[in-house]
């Protein structure tokens, strides 16, 4: 079987309650959780592998962020008050 590497990126988010949800924005609605960094990245990886066989059983065309730019922006803003 012919196999292919194709690039991801994740998004990691600490969560309040403690660990780590994990994005893949390519992926849309391909999120999961981790205890820690290390556990959040390898569900992400098993997350992004069960989501490449649903598309590939129904014929679909496989995302990836191959040609992605990644970049942050920080931007500063007015807080207003609450009344």
């Amino acid at each position: 079987m012919k196999r292919r590497r194709r690039h991801f990126n994740i998004v990691l988010r600490p969560e309040p309650e403690g660990g780590f949800t994990a994005l893949v924005p390519a992926l849309p609605g391909c999120v999961t959780y981790g205890r820690t960094l290390a556990e959040a990245k390898e569900m992400a990886r098993d997350a992004i592998a069960g989501y490449i066989q649903s598309l590939q059983k129904h014929g679909e065309p496989i995302p990836s962020d191959d040609e992605t730019l990644l970049t942050s922006l920080d931007l500063e803003h007015a807080e207003t008050t609450q009344r």
